[in-house]
């Protein structure tokens, strides 16, 4: 095109006399000749040829080639990922990004011949929609994904997840709510899929924190283990740009408002009033604000804080320390004595002797962090001190133990009275103090 050869001669300085215009009656031409440039009202036209410049197709075609481009480099990031390494695995939120990435393995074969195993996190507060979506994509792509949720939970079972955790668990405490629902349920998921390839959708587009992450990379999860984001340059526009060109199945909560969803307890529309929206394949209302760099995740963590009081952006299974489950009880060895059922724990409280008892649950990273000292205490505490898993009992140990949240540490008097320790300074020295105060 001479009119663009002209442009990008004026560029590197050269004396030309050629432009293109914008598609409109009140456009205008730039006569450029040395450092001269002068303004004049023409109807579109490229100078030298006269040939139209029709602005509208060439961005549409701009688009398409880098479309073309993104297709290709996701596509060949996903040979390496399911070619070179035996154990692929793509855990799918079902995501705008993420059903682009199913699509493609579609494409692929990966699907059908198993070369990527796919998997999902049910943190049982998911949108009702997104698990018939899931039966929707298995069904249209002919494969089955893996499900996992928290630990010692069956599948799709709420009620036995309100029973263990507590169905306020994310009000009473989001970080072990993230480690319950979605770290080890993840983690576990990739260690029983044996995996050595970890395929995601994040992109650099979706905010500050994912802004630097390249197609491949050694995971923070699992020491080592590859990980695979073959759309990492990709736009959200690209996203739905290839949702639309292939007409691939998404989330319904697209049409609703949605331009990314998560939990439901904490996922509302952008914006709030629902006015934007993705429908049968093409937009409704002004994208912008989906659109715009790091707006896809917007209406995600809504009212959500970290411990520390910063805005909560991650759900903690792409941040560093992730790989950090734990998988073991506390106070295996030592002096801390094991309460086994709940009727062990009513005879402690009935034996008329004086003791402590901890209401532990073995994934808190709170009862973790007083392991070591409570071990310490019970050496020198002069009375049997205790421990009791409560996650599993939450209405016994609510209404037999003083307990709401993990750790609470009791002093049982002789009389049978449960006294809790409401301070969070679990050292020996402050245990003892509070143990021999109550006992005196």
């Amino acid at each position: 095109m001479k009119g663009f050869s002209a442009a990008v001669a004026v560029i590197c300085g050269a004396a030309v006399s050629s432009a293109f215009v914008q598609n409109s009656p009140k456009a205008f031409i730039a006569s450029i000749s040395g450092n001269n440039v002068e303004k004049s009202s023409f109807a579109l036209s490229m100078a030298d040829d006269d040939k139209a410049f029709d602005q509208e197709q060439y961005i549409a075609e701009s688009k398409e080639m880098r479309l073309k481009h993104l297709e290709e480099q996701a596509m060949f990031a996903l040979k390496i990922a399911c070619e070179n390494y035996e154990n692929a695995v793509f855990p799918n939120a079902m995501i705008a990004g993420d059903v682009v990435i199913t699509h493609l393995l579609h494409r692929m074969g990966y699907l059908k011949d198993g070369k990527c195993k796919v998997m999902v996190v049910d943190t049982f507060h998911l949108f009702p929609e997104t698990m018939e979506f899931l039966n929707e994509i298995e069904g249209h792509y002919d494969f089955k994904a893996e499900i996992f949720c928290a630990e010692g939970v069956p599948v799709k079972d709420k009620e036995a997840y309100d029973n263990k955790y507590g169905a306020d668990l994310w009000k009473e405490d989001i970080e072990q709510y993230d480690k319950v629902c979605k770290v080890e349920p993840f983690q576990r998921g990739l260690s029983t899929l044996n995996t050595n390839c970890m395929i995601n959708g994040r992109t650099r587009w979706q905010g500050f924190e994912r802004a630097w992450i390249d197609q491949f990379e050694n995971a923070p999860i699992g020491g080592g283990l590859a990980k695979c984001n073959p759309i990492a340059y990709w736009t959200l526009e690209d996203t739905f740009n290839y949702i639309a060109k292939y007409e691939v199945p998404h989330h319904p909560l697209h049409a609703k408002g949605y331009p990314s969803h998560g939990d439901a307890k904490d996922t509302i529309p952008i914006p709030e009033d629902g006015s934007t929206k993705f429908v049968d394949f093409k937009f409704e209302g002004d994208k912008t604000p989906w659109l715009d760099y790091a707006s896809e995740r917007k209406g995600r963590f809504v009212g959500l804080e970290n411990k520390d009081g910063s805005t909560k952006t991650e759900c903690g299974i792409h941040v560093e320390g992730a790989e950090k489950t734990f998988d073991r009880d506390l106070w295996e060895e030592g002096s801390v004595k094991n309460v086994e059922t709940t009727d062990d724990a009513l005879e402690v409280i009935k034996s008329g002797k004086p003791s402590v008892i901890a209401i532990y649950a073995p994934w808190c990273q709170f009862c973790q962090g007083m392991e070591e000292d409570y071990a310490k205490f019970a050496d020198v505490a002069g009375v049997d001190v205790y421990k009791f898993r409560g996650d599993e009992v939450r209405d016994f140990v609510q209404g037999n133990l003083n307990t709401q949240s993990f750790p609470t540490v009791n002093v049982i008097k002789a009389d049978g009275t449960v006294v809790k320790y409401d301070s969070e300074d679990r050292s020996v020295d402050a245990l003892k103090s509070f143990v021999d105060e109550t006992l005196a």
